[in-house]
């Protein structure tokens, strides 16, 4: 997400006028969400109310354009209609307005901060139509379509300076010192159109080469690799069973975050490591310790729900203001709240025992793509999932009793390695 809200506004206004500027038919899943708010009452008022409650005043108010941002669900409609046929792309402005990696999300952004919208992505009604809605939009992403965005010109992912963000983030580690490229790093055919990448999707989830992202000592069952390329966010010890999650200081919320399954319980006191994956991160997710799966599966849950404490007002007694970064700094609360991937593993090593994996999606990162099974050895390193499109959050979480030191300190400008030393245990 862009950094201001006047990139924001740009970016917005942008998309916007494109959309204003001719008429389609809705999507059939559109359609489909359309008839949802018209017919059912609580949604009707939920969603209408929403785009009501954004304030009428600067940043909130106008367009770069002069006209009113969406403020209603028949435009948000067209825009979300306009928005299933692209792909995110990249362009020369966006160090100055900010790589929009989640562009529904920068739709949603001011509605969804509001007491209505609060409300309305909690609905299970709603967040059922809104996984229909994404799933469309992955049909699309999956495409030979969507590959046109990643092409060379300086609108494109391969364009210059695309090209070279994508190479300096995954410049970390082993490989911080060299001169490698794109294609010497990922596994891709650049002599090909595209890459060799067949879709978006194809090009999100790529592969790195063999070598580029080294296991931490293979052998030592005491160390604990990095289940995901990304930046540490938070590390918590003792943590409760059950606990506010939904107010500011974001609690964890152990029975909630692993959906009250029946291994949960092992892990109240225990502690949980957090870690943010950016738009431009590798997005697999591969085996912290070597062991047995012992359960693997999806829990369905909210797309675009962030706490109230970031809600707005008209007045100016209202000092809280939406904020830009919401899903962001929300990466607790969603931890319970969101679409996720469990994945409990028995480690081999008995000081460690029982882990758990929890992959976060976050707004359009909602597809949790688990590929391993019950019942499955996995070596530490192992790829064990994926996400598809977008960044995304993600914990390991460890018993209590289970001496676990030695994390990467939170705030971090660089990612963490995946597969690299991220812990170790006593």
């Amino acid at each position: 997400m862009p950094a201001n809200h006047e990139a924001h506004r740009e970016w917005l206004g942008g998309v916007i006028k494109e959309t204003d500027s001719k008429e389609h038919d809705l999507h059939p899943v559109l359609k489909e969400f359309q008839e949802l708010i018209e017919t059912n009452t609580r949604v009707y008022m939920l969603i209408t109310g929403m785009f009501k409650e954004v304030p009428h005043k600067k940043p909130y108010s106008h367009d770069p354009t002069g006209n009113p941002e969406i403020r209603d669900y028949h435009h948000f409609l067209r825009v979300l209609n306009h928005l299933l046929t692209t792909a995110p792309s990249w362009s020369d402005k966006s160090h100055r307005v900010g790589l929009v990696g989640l562009p529904i999300n920068a739709v949603l952004d001011w509605p969804m901060g509001t007491p209505s919208g609060y409300a309305a992505f909690l609905d299970p009604e709603i967040n059922a139509m809104l996984k229909k809605v994404l799933n469309a939009w992955g049909e699309f992403l999956k495409s030979s379509e969507s590959a046109k965005v990643l092409n060379s010109t300086s609108n494109g992912w391969f364009g210059e300076t695309g090209h070279r963000d994508l190479t300096a983030v995954a410049k970390i580690g082993p490989t911080a010192a060299t001169n490698l490229e794109f294609h010497e790093m990922f596994q891709c055919k650049p002599s090909e159109t595209y890459y060799g990448f067949k879709s978006w999707d194809h090009f999100f989830t790529r592969l790195f080469r063999d070598g580029m992202r080294p296991v931490a000592e293979p052998e030592n069952d005491k160390v604990i690799a990095n289940a995901c390329e990304s930046k540490p966010y938070r590390i918590a010890h003792n943590v409760n069973g059950r606990d506010q999650f939904w107010i500011k200081s974001q609690p964890y919320s152990v029975l909630d975050m692993l959906g009250h399954d029946s291994l949960a319980p092992q892990f109240i006191g225990g502690t949980v490591y957090q870690a943010f994956l950016s738009a431009l991160s590798y997005h697999r997710w591969h085996a912290p310790v070597s062991g047995k799966v012992v359960k693997a599966y999806v829990v369905d849950g909210t797309y675009y729900s962030e706490p109230l404490f970031e809600g707005v007002g008209n007045t100016e007694a209202h000092s809280q203001h939406i904020d830009l970064e919401g899903q962001v700094i929300s990466q607790a609360y969603i931890t319970a709240t969101a679409t996720r991937a469990l994945i409990f593993i028995e480690a081999d090593d008995p000081a460690i025992g029982l882990v758990a994996f929890i992959g976060v999606g976050m707004a359009e990162v909602s597809t949790c793509d688990i590929t391993v099974k019950e019942g499955q050895r996995v070596k530490k390193g192992d790829e064990i999932g994926m996400f598809h499109f977008g960044g995304s959050t993600h914990c390991l979480l460890f018993r209590k009793g289970v001496d676990v030191s030695d994390f990467p300190e939170p705030g971090r400008e660089e990612n963490v390695p995946v597969c690299s030393h991220l812990a170790v245990v006593s």
